[in-house]
């Protein structure tokens, strides 16, 4: 029962950390870059927040710029969700995309030796 709670906060926290980011006026945070899971603790006193970054020279300046901003963007969450525990936010790169680029390379290098 309770996992689908979690489940579902995590989709709303997603949903509207991705809205904030649009809405974020810091330079490091520029670009492409998006939400790709939010992870929240059963007491939801922390959400691990996996962010895809574009640019990955930019990587780490974005990780800086977005635990710089998280004190906003928790008390931005606040206001839009109905939670009695806004999460302190965890923000982690996630390279899930680019593992997935690289298991596809390697099966198209396959497909092309048979």
């Amino acid at each position: 029962m309770s996992s689908n709670r979690i489940g579902r906060i995590n989709e709303e926290l997603t949903r509207e950390l991705s809205r904030l980011l649009r809405a974020m006026k810091d330079p490091r945070v520029q670009g492409v870059v998006s939400i790709t899971a939010v992870e929240a603790t059963p007491d939801l006193r922390y959400a691990k927040v996996y962010v895809s970054v574009l640019d990955k020279e930019t990587a780490k300046d974005v990780l800086n710029g977005l635990k710089s901003a998280s004190g906003w963007l928790r008390r931005e969450l606040g206001s839009a969700l109905t939670l009695r525990y806004v999460p302190e936010l965890v923000f982690t790169l996630d390279d899930s995309i680019d593992k997935g680029t690289h298991v596809f390379e390697i099966l198209k290098q396959i497909e092309q030796k048979e």
